[in-house]
């Protein structure tokens, strides 16, 4: 879904034709996102058009960023330690 809305805006039918699962399955995950801050909506008529929020996908990307910068780093201390005391890292 994710994949999906990232090629612009999507309503919840569009988004089901092109997913293995139910409407309410989709509308159901798309509130969980928009609960995150991974997506907005806008209405347009009757109908609910739903796309990514840059702000939140640029704040789960910083997370990211740094559990990986983070998990690196303790990476590299501990291969440096393991070395230092003649094991394989």
């Amino acid at each position: 879904m994710f994949e999906l809305l990232r090629d612009g805006p999507r309503s919840v039918g569009q988004l089901a034709e092109e997913l293995p699962v139910s409407r309410p399955a989709v509308s159901q995950h798309l509130r969980v996102l928009e609960h995150t801050g991974l997506v907005v909506h806008t209405k347009v008529g009757t109908r609910h058009l739903y796309e990514l929020d840059a702000s939140g996908v640029r704040t789960l990307r910083n997370w990211v960023d740094g559990f990986w910068n983070e998990a690196l780093a303790r990476f590299k201390t501990a291969a440096e330690a393991s070395s230092r005391q003649g094991g394989t890292p």
